[in-house]
């Protein structure tokens, strides 16, 4: 293994990363990686670091924070190859998990506890995976790895930022209960494959990986290497049958459930004329947009695990 960019938010897991620095410095150092670590600053600021990096003799970028970092970083080094003009593979990315939710880092089988996961960093191997892209109304795309939740998830992401003090599932899942009664049904239309599709959703989840939330499988079957989108849409129903869906959507039993549908696509698009909040990989995306469309890149990203 040659040089390592460690990019830590020292905020992920509502400070957790901040308090890890010590004892990833010394599992890397036990592990013989050279390695260079900085911390982030700010919001974007790990895209910024991942592109200086990917310009640099660094091999691989590892994102050292929960699921935004890893989607700030995923972003740097898209930006820094222009990887979306060309064929080429965008570079190398590591994963160690120190945030709230790691859902990415669970998709990639990356041990969730630090000392194992700097093993793994250290003895693993490359796996080529997808990238994915998503525009939302006329600006600029945003790349992602693992999900984009339009609905109910982006409602759940909104109010969780509320919350200081809680990681995991004792974040997510009581600010998933109080969202079922703050959360509405969007009129949307759904374009892919050539066909158009009008409805009221309370929930349309565009995955690349399976887990999203700290536990929650919306798209239970997406692998992160097959060329396609998973998409989850959830139509229309009532707070108490909301509240029966949570376990479902815990285990992926709501496949299959009447008010779910489940499609596989390489692109789509989704309109509404009402606003519409989202979030990308655990980060939001918008709180008042009407068109997101989607593709994605395959094999575009080595992820070292």
């Amino acid at each position: 293994m040659g040089p390592v960019k460690v990019i830590l938010n020292p905020i992920a897991g509502r400070g957790y990363g901040a308090r890890s620095e010590a004892n990833l410095r010394r599992y890397l150092s036990a592990e013989g990686v050279d390695f260079d670590l900085v911390r982030t600053q700010g919001p974007g600021h790990a895209i910024e670091l991942a592109a200086e990096a990917a310009n640099g003799e660094f091999d691989i970028i590892v994102a050292a924070g929960g699921d935004g970092t890893t989607h700030e970083v995923v972003n740097g080094m898209m930006a820094a190859s222009n990887a979306a003009a060309n064929g080429n593979v965008v570079g190398t990315l590591g994963v160690l998990p120190v945030g709230s939710g790691s859902d990415f880092a669970n998709t990639m089988g990356i041990p969730p506890d630090l000392e194992g996961a700097c093993r793994q960093l250290a003895r693993g191997q490359a796996r080529l995976v997808d990238v994915c892209r998503v525009t939302v109304d006329e600006q600029p795309p945003r790349y992602f790895d693992n999900t984009v939740n339009i609905g109910f998830g982006g409602t759940v992401t909104f109010e969780a930022r509320k919350v200081k003090h809680l990681r995991g599932m004792a974040l997510y899942l009581p600010v998933v209960l109080k969202t079922i009664f703050l959360s509405d049904a969007p009129n949307v239309t759904i374009l892919y494959d050539g066909q158009s599709v009008t409805l009221p959703a309370v929930m349309i989840c565009v995955g690349n990986g399976s887990r999203e939330g700290g536990s929650f499988f919306s798209t239970p079957d997406a692998k992160p290497d097959d060329g396609l989108l998973d998409v989850c849409v959830v139509r229309e129903m009532g707070k108490l049958a909301m509240l029966g869906f949570v376990p479902r959507f815990m285990n992926g039993s709501h496949v299959g459930q009447k008010p779910v549908t489940m499609s596989r696509t390489e692109s789509l698009v989704v309109t509404s004329p009402d606003p519409l909040i989202a979030h990308a990989d655990g980060e939001v995306l918008c709180t008042t947009a009407h068109r997101l469309a989607f593709d994605l890149l395959p094999q575009k990203l080595r992820v070292w695990c």
